[in-house]
Parts: structure tokens; sequence; C-alpha cells
């Protein structure tokens, strides 16, 4: 209520309610503001430093930095492979929540002797990056390793295949959406933040939000697509990667690993899982 005296309002029942209104918008926003960070930690698990070099596990990496469109630099392995000639691809490989990018040196050695040069990226604060993780910064942090592939390393979109294993494959879905790119790979990924929220906290779900919407992203996305999932996935269900997989448009392709969690698909998957991915890079980059 407004009577004329400088925007100050009386002292009657409709003012307490003004007050009221305007003290949990205050507090509603101050609870926001707080539960945003206490959500990120929730989500992102970074491990600082490095904890294996790449000639302690003999592979032939090349370490590097990137810097991202808003100024973080980024810490990145390079692991060029040995594609036949006139054949080179790439992958870019966006790793998990948990850890940083030494701890999947091994993987990508993996991936690169099928046959491909892999790009390993620490999302901002993981590893050796700088900054702090955000949904917005991880988003951010996968530009700047697809721009460092068609840049620096001289490839054509339509030669890079983007991996995404568990939370990456949000990621992994977010970049690729309305890009040319030749292939997407997901692997033991879920719809939602919110999805997996509730399946983790139920009634509180709410207070997370919904970020990391893959569910509603991946129908734009252009590339085949390859999803791979455990069927003994303890902390991502099956049920929430086929949800995914049944939103995406055609070219794709469902496989299960029968009997593997979620951080043991490689282990379990054995030459089986290798030789899966290895006929997609094919069919994708001939």
């Amino acid at each position: 209520m407004v009577r004329g005296d400088g925007g100050r309002c009386g002292l009657g029942p409709s003012c307490d309610m003004i007050r009221l209104a305007g003290a949990l918008a205050v507090a509603g926003g101050l609870f926001l503001a707080l539960l945003s960070p206490i959500a990120d930690r929730v989500i992102f698990q970074p491990t600082p430093g490095v904890d294996f070099e790449p000639t302690d596990l003999g592979i032939a990496a090349e370490s590097l930095f990137l810097e991202t469109e808003d100024g973080v630099r980024i810490h990145a392995y390079y692991v060029p492979g040995a594609p036949p000639p006139g054949e080179r691809r790439a992958l870019l490989f966006l790793h998990g929540n948990a850890g940083n990018a030494s701890h999947r040196l091994v993987g990508a050695d993996l991936l690169a002797r099928l046959g491909v040069e892999v790009l390993l990226i620490d999302y901002r604060g993981y590893g050796l990056s700088e900054g702090r993780p955000s949904e917005a910064g991880v988003y951010a942090d996968a530009r700047a390793g697809l721009d460092h592939l068609e840049s620096q390393r001289g490839f054509a979109t339509e030669r890079i295949v983007v991996f995404g294993r568990s939370l990456g494959g949000a990621v992994a879905v977010e970049l690729a959406q309305d890009r040319p790119l030749a292939g997407v790979v997901l692997e033991s990924t879920f719809t939602n933040v919110a999805d997996m929220a509730r399946r983790m906290v139920g009634p509180l779900a709410s207070l997370v939000g919904g970020g990391f919407d893959s569910q509603a992203r991946i129908p734009r996305l252009r590339a085949p697509l390859l999803s791979l999932h455990g069927d003994r996935d303890e902390l991502v269900p099956l049920a929430l990667g086929r949800a995914l997989y049944e939103a995406a448009r055609v070219p794709k392709r469902f496989e299960v690993i029968a009997g593997a969690g979620h951080n043991d698909t490689v282990e379990v998957g054995g030459a089986a899982y290798l030789s899966r991915i290895a006929r997609f890079l094919h069919e994708v980059t001939p």
C-alpha cells in the first residue's frame, strides 16, 4: 500500500502481508543461493592434482592446457593412437563426476588403440585445471576440447566422436546437439539430475533442481548414437539409461553390458566391449 508517504507502507494487516511476502522472497532467494553450491558439491567431486603420470603407466600421452571461452585454463591429455594412414579420426573423452583425468588415462589409451586419437580433458576444478566446476562451466570446457581438435589438430567435425561416461554423457549430449559430429557414445548416462535425485533423496529431490537435462536435449542430436549401460549399475539405473536412449532419434543402438556395474564396464565388458566401440568408430568414420 502506498498512500503518499514517499513509498513507505502503513501498519495495517495488508502491509504485514506485504512485509511477509518480501521476507519470504528474500529468504527463498538466500536459500536457493546457498543450495546451489551445495548441489554442485554433491554433483561434482573433483580430485585436485595428478595421481598418475602417463609415463608411469607406459602411455605415450601429451599433457597440455586449453583455454575456455570464459578464460579458464583447463588441463588435458592427448593420446595420439595409431589410426590407419589417411583415416585420421578423433575422440573427445568426457569423464564422470569424480576423480580427475589421470584416473582415465588407461581407458583413454585403450580407446586410442582402436585406431583413434583421443583428447581427454579435465573439467574446471579437476586435476590441474583452474576454476570451480558448474554445469555451465563444464559445458564450456567440453567446447574448448572440441575446438582444440578442430582448430589445433586439424580434424573436421565429421571426423570427431564424442565419448561421455556417466556425468560426462550429459556433457556430451549438450555439446553434440545440432553439431554434425561423426558419432556420440554414451556410457552409464542418466536422463537428468532430477530423476537421479528422486532415486537418491526421494522427497527432497525438488530442492536439488533439474540440471543436466539430457532427456530434453537428446532429440536434437544429429549424430549416430551408441549407448552402453551395465545391467547391474548401482548408481545410474539401467532404466534411466534406456529412457535417455528412447528419447534420441535414429540412427542409434543400445547395448547392455551383462554383469557390469557403474564403474567396471571396461573390466566386465572386456574384449567384446572394446570390439563394439571399435565397430561403431569404423561405421561412423570409415
